[in-house]
């Protein structure tokens, strides 16, 4: 027989937390928000007799654990073209959820500098000048997913790249009984992304992101030229040099967008069957992007 008790009320909104986002995949996301609508009701949740007598902290710590056990994590990709604003959207996704957004590149370098097997096999792999193959990247993730901070769920940023690779993902999260639950792509227009991505700054050990025309670091001073003077282009935190990258230029943007178009399109209508993908609209203002985000999260979006 349940028992009803009143919780620390931190414990309500992280159970709706984990819920929020997920769907599809065999029906997993109607699954999780019946049990969290189920269970919190006027801010007191149903409680099974192991966690009467538990303190507030012990009794949210056992509800996270049987949510981490039992119910679908929330796997989401995030897919957008250069400059769709992936790096300020992602982020939030991650702050709401409680998630981790995963990008290939850093799980492939923490793999190296760990000296993981995986990692160990993809520095012989660049050392040698070959490329890093999928096999090798599905298992830097296999094992990046396993640890603690993605046991409610994760978002997939930059991977995957090609219909070869979602299937292999769909493989690798299959033997798990799981499956991807959410696909969201930013889209943007090609002719809006050149004044995006042209005007790009970063600092590299922060991964702040600036723009001469929307986000200008504050000593930034404008040549005869129009053009910004590099020497000016400072990180408002650390005082170090913003720098730009060799391939956010006109010309290197259009062989991007080539290959994103290209692979892209083939893998969400890989996914489209299951019912799991949304497109939002990423060229308007940042709070009519998030506002579509949420919708497309919680399945809401028109």
């Amino acid at each position: 027989m349940f028992a009803l008790r009143r919780v620390a009320s931190r414990a309500a909104p992280i159970v709706a937390r984990r819920a929020f986002s997920s769907g599809g995949g065999g029906g997993g996301g109607s699954v999780v928000a019946a049990v969290a609508g189920a269970a919190i009701v006027g801010g007191v949740i149903m409680t099974q007799p192991d966690l009467v007598g538990l303190t507030p902290s012990e009794e949210l710590s056992k509800l996270e654990d049987k949510f981490a056990s039992y119910w679908p994590r929330n796997v989401m990709i995030l897919f957008g073209p250069p400059g769709a604003g992936k790096g300020t959207q992602g982020p939030k996704i991650e702050g709401m959820l409680n998630i981790p957004q995963l990008s290939t590149g850093d799980m492939l370098r923490a793999a190296v500098k760990a000296q993981t097997e995986v990692g160990k096999r993809a520095q012989a792999a660049m050392n040698s000048g070959a490329l890093v193959t999928d096999e090798i990247v599905i298992g830097i993730i296999s094992d990046r997913i396993k640890e603690d901070d993605c046991k409610f769920g994760f978002i997939l940023d930059g991977f995957p790249r090609t219909l070869v690779q979602a299937k292999a993902l769909d493989k690798m999260l299959a033997s798990n009984g799981e499956s991807v639950t959410k696909v969201v792509e930013l889209n943007v227009p090609d002719s809006v992304l050149e004044e995006r991505i042209c005007g790009r700054w970063i600092h590299k050990a922060s991964g702040a992101s600036y723009h001469v025309k929307f986000k200008p670091p504050k000593t930034m001073k404008v040549g005869p030229d129009g053009k910004p003077d590099p020497e000016t282009m400072i990180d408002d935190a650390t005082g170090e040099k913003l720098e730009q990258r060799r391939d956010d230029t006109a010309t290197a943007l259009v062989k991007r967008l080539k290959e994103y178009h290209g692979s892209t399109v083939p893998i969400l209508k890989h996914y489209e069957p299951k019912g799991i993908t949304e497109t939002v609209n990423a060229n308007q203002a940042m709070d009519g992007v998030w506002g579509e985000i949420l919708g497309a999260l919680k399945g809401t979006k028109k």
